[in-house]
């Protein structure tokens, strides 16, 4: 269970840097040429750089890792004012992991007090 809820979360997040990253893909039907699409691609794709720090964070860092999950689905929320429905999957997976890595890390923390005491 514990080597579970340790994977769980960075698959997780694994899935939900693909999941952002597909919605980058609209760039290629814009007819931009060469330079515009890659200029396009890599602005489409800064919030996948944003969730790929994060998750390299969360993998040293769980519990920072954590809060920054969770700050960043509170970000998302202000940023779509009011609009929630559209974006709620990208908002219930960044809190989901949030809290998956922070159980994991809170976890662990129990389990290196008791092996103290």
């Amino acid at each position: 269970m514990k080597k579970a809820l340790y994977w769980i979360p960075r698959i997780l997040a694994i899935m939900f840097i693909v999941f952002v990253s597909l919605f980058a893909l609209d760039i290629f039907g814009m007819g931009l040429g060469f330079w515009g699409t890659i200029v396009g691609l890599i602005i489409h794709l800064i919030p996948s750089f944003i969730l790929i720090i994060a998750l390299l964070i969360s993998w040293k860092w769980e519990h920072i890792g954590g809060i920054i999950f969770i700050l960043l689905g509170i970000a998302y929320i202000i940023l779509v004012r009011g609009r929630i429905m559209s974006g709620l999957p990208i908002v219930i997976f960044s809190f989901l992991v949030g809290i998956l890595f922070l159980i994991s890390y809170f976890l662990k923390k129990k389990k290196v007090k008791r092996k103290r005491k």
